[in-house]
């Protein structure tokens, strides 16, 4: 496929998952604002992405010519979904294609599309035609009547699902139901929670830094932007005719720790976070993650030094069980601690190289173990256990303090 200036695949904005206000930079020299950015997400659609692109630029083609844009975002998919959709470009002038290659996921997905996005409405559709396209204009009509956001609901007038099953109804309702228990100043504002199609104005976003999981971004747009007024329009949900169904079980138990989250952060404890600027939620995993590691130290501190097993001395077999309890740290806390970082920097380079970091550190917070530990147990508490849970606290928190910011740092990858 040749490809020119014309047809070119956007550059996938990294860093944080935030939303900017327009500027000279994020429009892009020579590029005009438009109305409406519309974010297709994609994952192995390559025979409906034609279809859809076709109907919607049809659609808004009638509405408002030239003053919108329709951005696919594909998840490099292995039926080259995005080059499908690249080689349509030529043909419809307002389509603006993504390939995403080294992160996942479909909330993701929509808010990097949104970035590169210059409308001054950002929308959000699927690319299986399970949203019916002609509510595009409803939507985008109550945006254009005052809403800050606008959902495409199953369970308002003009509402519903085509053929879902009983059990498939009672998890989504269930879902909902849960969702207003656990956060009902978010879930409570709109009957679909659930949705994946809605347009919301840029400015009720801007600045907001999203963290989403899962698939349901519309809790996120809720829950962390600064939106008034809601609109909802009714539409029936349909089966897809061409590709797979994506909805499994691992989503749904995404949804219940996405509104955990979410209660968290917006909750008291959110708002006290948000005060002192401290990652709360980040230090209590990294806490997590080195209670973990206390059973390794403690087991091993056992084995090595105990009177009954290896007898070792004290500080051999301190340093010991600390090297082995911070390679078990490091991979839980890559793992989930610092996920949304290391996400993003998978390569095996970019591993080792934040291992060394870590490890580094650790030594140094295992050298300061160390001392507390002979300074505990020689002239204040004389019983080696005590004393090294007071050490590995005082070492836990110049661990996690200088890790976050050395070694896994929210920065743009280059």
């Amino acid at each position: 496929m040749n490809v020119n200036p014309s047809n070119s695949l956007l550059t996938v904005p990294t860093g944080q998952l935030q939303i900017s206000e327009f500027t000279a930079t994020n429009v892009g020299a020579g590029s005009n604002v438009v109305h409406l950015s519309l974010v297709i997400p994609t994952y192995k659609e390559c025979d409906n992405i034609k279809n859809v692109v076709s109907i919607l630029s049809g659609l808004l083609d009638e509405a408002i010519p030239g003053n919108y844009e329709l951005i696919v975002v594909d998840d490099d998919s292995p039926d080259n979904t995005w080059e499908v959709a690249q080689s349509l470009m030529e043909d419809y002038p307002q389509l603006r294609v993504m390939r995403r290659q080294q992160e996942r996921g479909l909330s993701s997905a929509v808010i990097r599309g949104w970035q590169a996005a210059r409308g001054t409405v950002l929308g959000v559709i699927d690319g299986d035609l399970q949203h019916p396209p002609e509510v595009l204009m409803q939507l985008f009509g109550k945006v254009e009547q005052g809403a800050d956001l606008a959902v495409a609901s199953r369970h308002v007038e003009g509402g519903g699902v085509s053929s879902w099953s009983i059990v498939r109804r009672f998890l989504s309702r269930g879902a909902q139901v849960l969702g207003l228990i656990i956060l009902p100043g978010v879930l409570g504002r709109v009957t679909d929670p659930m949705s994946g199609y809605f347009m919301v104005r840029r400015n009720a976003i801007a600045g907001a830094t999203l963290n989403p999981v899962g698939y349901k971004i519309l809790l996120e747009v809720i829950g962390r932007g600064n939106v008034g007024n809601i609109a909802e329009v009714g539409y029936v949900f349909c089966e897809r005719k061409e590709g797979e169904s994506k909805v499994t079980w691992k989503q749904y138990l995404d949804y219940i720790h996405h509104l955990v989250r979410l209660r968290v952060s917006t909750g008291r404890l959110g708002k006290i976070r948000r005060k002192i600027n401290f990652p709360i939620g980040r230090f209590v995993r990294f806490g997590l993650v080195g209670l973990s590691g206390v059973f390794v130290d403690m087991l091993m501190l056992y084995l090595l030094s105990d009177p009954t097993t290896l007898a070792l001395p004290l500080t051999r077999s301190k340093i010991i069980a600390g090297e082995i309890a911070i390679f078990n740290n490091f991979l839980w806390n890559d793992a989930w601690t610092f996920a949304d970082v290391s996400m993003r920097q998978q390569e095996g380079h970019q591993r080792l190289k934040r291992f060394l970091k870590f490890n580094i550190i650790c030594l140094a917070g295992l050298v300061l173990n160390v001392l507390v530990l002979n300074l505990v147990f020689n002239l204040l508490i004389p019983n080696r256990y005590i004393a090294n849970l007071i050490a590995i606290a005082v070492a836990t928190i110049w661990n996690f303090w200088v890790n976050l910011k050395l070694s896994w740092r929210v920065t743009d990858v280059k």
